[in-house]
């Protein structure tokens, strides 16, 4: 079962990481999320594939300072909310439940009160430097 589990971490992770690729030229899909999910996946799944990913330019350019510093640009933080907030606002719209829409803007909130005030806002010089 085990196998099963790191086999199953390890696809997610690849599929996260091709998402969070393409988010690197298409500026609709956000990278950083998706190379959180990747590193994550990878951590349980492989140590040979955390290594590999963790030695990749796109992790070294996109993710490797939020890891250390746990910081972000205001552009990182802005796409990362907007993105996440069009997708919750598909289950609002099509949902007719009060609770659950309730829910969803309890996420919102609390997303948006995280990535202000929990996550340090950086300039983006500093981030290519």
């Amino acid at each position: 079962m085990n196998k099963i589990k790191k086999f199953i971490y390890v696809t997610i992770g690849m599929i996260a990481f091709i998402i969070g690729a393409v988010g690197v030229i298409l500026p609709v899909l956000p990278t950083t999320p998706f190379l959180l999910l990747a590193s994550v996946c990878f951590v349980k799944g492989s140590d040979r594939f955390d290594r590999w990913f963790k030695s990749t330019k796109i992790y070294k350019k996109h993710l490797e300072s939020f890891v250390k510093t746990r910081s972000m640009t205001l552009k990182q933080k802005v796409t990362l909310i907007l993105f996440a907030d069009v997708m919750m606002a598909f289950p609002f719209v099509i949902i007719d439940n009060l609770h659950m829409r309730l829910t969803l803007i309890a996420v919102m909130l609390f997303k948006l009160y995280y990535f202000t005030f929990r996550i340090k806002t950086i300039k983006e010089d500093t981030v290519n430097s």
